[in-house]
């Protein structure tokens, strides 16, 4: 069964059976949020020379104590309400 097919079908057989308004926006927010998961589907998987770039980097950081503790992450969190 090809996409269109199963998209046909899924209205028939469920959306347009709501009997509840109050169903309606659920179903939004569903596939409102769905699509955007959809947005980032090419995304691509970094390297092994940028993971181990990264994790240097991650390194050195940590031994010049650029670091934020969790502590201080949640006062800044905070901060923000």
């Amino acid at each position: 069964m090809n996409i269109q097919t199963r998209k046909i079908e899924f209205i028939q057989k469920f959306f347009l059976k709501v009997q509840s308004e109050a169903i309606i926006p659920h179903l939004e927010r569903i596939l409102k949020k769905e699509t955007q998961f959809d947005k980032s589907d090419n995304i691509q998987p970094m390297s092994i020379e940028e993971l181990n770039e990264r994790i240097d980097k991650s390194m050195e950081d940590s031994r010049n104590g650029h670091l934020t503790s969790s502590d201080q992450l949640l006062s800044e969190v905070n901060l923000w309400k």
